[in-house]
């Protein structure tokens, strides 16, 4: 390295010329070498490594300085320096030889120099790359921890409500019994004073027994006394039975309130153990800033190392493309060789075609020379070949003479074609005229009525086009109002695809659930498919409501909370349309959310009976 320039100078256009026995193609310079001399002290032959020997001889006296220094030289002795000044001993002096060949070994000089610095390079940019996809995939899990311990803190704010209106219900329940207390207590005092009175009307009667003066007197008004005490006793009895039922009704409900408060104290826990888990998420975050902080500043120091083996990778792609160059010539001399094979085989399967067919012809005529013969025999009682020396035919009267017997045939062969003489034909010319004629008025008002129905379907493209591109802008408007609603968040749209024209094109679904990016329809789960779905049926609905819409076991792969959006769904589409819904459902969710339930029961073993229930009554019944 650094004596590139001086080693052109010396060689000069010898440089380009072969080593050894020259090639055939060379022009007659080559390096043959000779005795090398003894090389001068500072001698350019010390700076070279592996120098050939062929070239020995050259660089051996040659003085290799910076600059020149003027120093006289013996016989055979060249001054070159660094730069790549030539002076030779017999006053010989050159000033920028060899430039173009000086560059190519700078060149060489540097792709080894490059070459030996590339695999470090390449080691630091992929163990940078390394480092940068680790880091991503930590972040990416970071992040997915986060969404977790997001949906977890929801799915604890949602039991945390579902909690709390069971503790309202509770509470209302609570209020409802305590105030069934009352009324029970009142109801027994009220038995107890009946009692009472009814105890006394009975001692009062039996007085009166006794101080009648005979018993067929009185037997009127003891057998009255009699059914008015067991009525009173039977209504006693009554009362107690109720009152027992009511007490039993009473310890069931306030077993109920205390598993309802002991649920309630339960989800006080796990609602406090939820804001610890939000607490612990919030911490992890801050601790997930920190490393995505210290994760940015490493790739600006990996990026100059990226810069620099970029650049040395476009340098070698530059030779790259020039090494394909060449080998796109030598494969477009390739593809012209194998043309012209493709060319000469086709020129041989042409000419054995012809063959072939010069053959088939030379087998036809021989088979109608053998067929000639039997003629010829059967007319003439002798073969062609001594008819003319039976009478003394030339060859040019046979050639005629076969002439005109194959015109002979050709002329009966039409005649038989022609057939017998048609006397009617006259009368068929005249009806098939007049059947042409009404074939040509009918094509005529066939291509009238094609080009009226041609443009009644240009009409009614152009009339669908518009309709649908309304009831698709339309749909989609309501298709983006409906679907944050039940993702409580994200975003979604209808697109058209695979063609302008929107009688032709595709619908294609796009949705965004809230943290994930937009994609299509096939790419998201089960239960965001269902979800999504469900809003473009709704607003199916909403832009053309129907009477009556059956949805059957849509609500199968959401969990509770989406069960609920779903359920909030349906019940401001009840309240803002005029449809009604029938749902095919096994959720208890769902099933509770509804206004009548419809099912079958066995209530017998074999009998099936369809049972309907008004939930609204039933509420009504269950407060009273």
């Amino acid at each position: 390295k650094g004596y590139e320039r001086a080693l052109a100078a010396v060689l000069g256009r010898d440089a380009k010329s072969p080593l050894g026995a020259p090639p055939e193609a060379s022009d007659g310079r080559f390096w043959t070498g000779s005795d090398a001399p003894a090389p001068v002290a500072d001698s350019l032959l010390t700076h070279i490594t592996d120098c050939p020997e062929e070239l020995r001889a050259r660089l051996a006296l040659v003085h290799c300085a910076k600059s020149d220094d003027g120093r006289p030289l013996g016989p055979g002795e060249w001054l070159v320096t660094h730069g790549g000044h030539l002076r030779r001993w017999d006053g010989f002096v050159a000033r920028g030889e060899g430039s173009a060949e000086a560059a190519r070994l700078e060149a060489a000089n540097r792709l080894a120099e490059l070459d030996t610095q590339l695999p470090a390079l390449r080691e630091a940019a992929e163990s940078a790359a390394t480092t940068e996809a680790t880091a991503r995939e930590d972040l990416s899990e970071l992040q997915r921890d986060l969404i977790a311990q997001e949906r977890g803190l929801a799915g604890a704010i949602d039991a945390e409500r579902s909690a709390l209106r069971q503790l309202d219900a509770a509470e209302a329940a609570k209020e409802r019994i305590a105030a069934r207390l009352e009324e029970l207590s009142e109801t027994a005092s009220e038995l107890a004073e009946q009692l009472a009175s009814a105890r006394a009307e009975f001692a009062s009667a039996e007085a009166t027994r006794t101080t009648l003066p005979a018993p067929d007197a009185g037997r009127a008004t003891l057998e009255a006394a009699k059914a008015k005490n067991e009525a009173a006793r039977s209504a006693v009895q009554a009362s107690l039975a109720e009152l027992a039922a009511h007490d039993q009704t009473l310890a069931v409900s306030r077993e109920r309130l205390a598993a309802q408060q002991a649920d309630h104290a339960n989800w006080q826990s796990r609602s406090s153990e939820a804001e610890q888990r939000v607490a612990q998420a919030g911490r992890r975050l801050e601790e997930i800033e920190e490393e995505s902080a210290i994760m940015a500043a490493k790739p600006a120091a990996l990026m100059a190392e990226i810069e620099q083996g970029d650049e040395v990778r476009a340098r070698l792609t530059k030779e790259l493309e020039t090494a394909q160059v060449t080998l796109d010539d030598f494969e477009a001399r390739g593809k012209s060789a194998n043309e012209a094979l493709a060319n000469t085989n086709e020129a041989l399967a042409v000419a054995r075609e012809g063959r072939a067919t010069l053959a088939a012809r030379a087998e036809s005529q021989e088979a109608r020379r053998s067929e000639m013969a039997r003629i010829s025999g059967e007319r003439f009682q002798s073969p062609p070949p001594l008819l003319a020396e039976k009478f003394g035919f030339d060859e040019e009267a046979i050639t005629h003479a076969q002439a005109e017997s194959e015109e002979l045939d050709r002329l009966t062969a039409s005649r038989e074609r022609i057939g017998p003489v048609n006397l009617v034909a006259a009368e068929e010319l005249a009806r098939i005229e007049e059947e042409h004629g009404a074939n040509a008025s009918e094509q005529a008002e066939l291509t009238e009525a094609v080009a009226r129905l041609r443009g009644s379907i240009g009409n009614l493209n152009r009339e669908g086009r518009e309709r649908l591109r309304a009831a698709f802008e339309e749909v989609n408007a309501h298709f983006q109002e409906l679907y944050p609603r039940l993702f409580q968040g994200g975003q979604a749209h209808l697109a058209l695809v695979d063609s302008d024209d929107p009688l032709e094109a595709g619908l294609e679904i796009y949705a965004q659930p809230p943290g994930k990016r937009l994609q299509s329809l096939s790419l998201l789960s089960g239960g965001e498919q269902a979800l999504t779905a469900t809003a473009l049926i709704f607003a199916l609905f909403l832009t053309n409501p129907a009477p009556i819409c059956v949805l059957d076991e849509v609500d199968a792969p959401l969990d509770d909370a989406n069960v609920e959006r779903f359920c909030d769904l349906l019940d401001s589409m009840v309240r803002t349309t005029n449809t009604r819904y029938l749902i095919v459902t096994h959720n208890a969710v769902t099933m509770s959310r509804m206004h009548r339930l419809f099912g079958v029961t066995m209530a017998e073993k074999g009998v099936s009976r369809l049972v309907s229930v008004d939930l609204g009554e039933a509420e009504l019944m269950a407060a009273e």
